[in-house]
């Protein structure tokens, strides 16, 4: 008896969903969304500014987006990404409905919901799209883990209380902790 062939889902499907719903689509699969906690959504809107000011400060050419931002990681129609925050340095890549191809340094905030897919599926798929540089942000165990997939250095791991330097921009560095107190 032949075995019942799983529906693979396309970015129609994702615009087709009802107002309001978030979901994510990674080869092929649903991912639905919860709405971000309290504390994912005053961590990721620091972040964002603290990178804001920064490329501002510094007359830099990248963007930086905040979620919902959407990523379509592999220009194809089966993979469709919110990371919670988005720093894309090619604007050839923007358009009005998101970021084709590969942004260059992408941070997720995780939730217990999520954690599986940011630190399994997200990390594969990012580093084989060629992101530069990839955060995984974790409230509940106040740690941040670091991909800088640009320069093969592997995994940082670091705590909020620590200056965690940007691969992408030399010299500058968030200290987690004192975005949040």
């Amino acid at each position: 008896m032949p075995l019942s062939k799983e529906r693979l889902y396309t970015t129609d499907d994702i615009y087709t969903l009802p107002e309001g719903k978030r979901a994510e689509l990674i080869d092929g699969q649903i991912f639905d969304m919860a709405p971000p906690s309290t504390t994912h959504q005053i961590i990721t809107g620091e972040l964002y500014a603290a990178i804001r000011n920064y490329i501002r400060k510094n007359d830099g050419s990248c963007k930086p987006y905040i979620s919902p931002f959407a990523v379509f990681l592999n220009e194809d129609d089966q993979n469709y990404l919110e990371p919670d925050v988005s720093v894309v340095c090619s604007p050839d890549k923007i358009d009005e409905k998101g970021c084709h191809g590969a942004p260059d340094w992408l941070i997720e905030v995780v939730s217990p919901a999520t954690q599986s897919r940011d630190y399994g599926i997200k990390l594969f798929k990012y580093r084989t799209a060629g992101v530069r540089e990839y955060w995984i942000v974790n409230p509940m165990k106040k740690i941040v883990n670091v991909y800088d997939f640009e320069n093969e250095i592997g995994t940082g791991l670091y705590s909020f209380d620590d200056d965690i330097p940007v691969s992408i921009y030399p010299g500058f560095s968030i200290k987690i902790s004192d975005l949040i107190s």
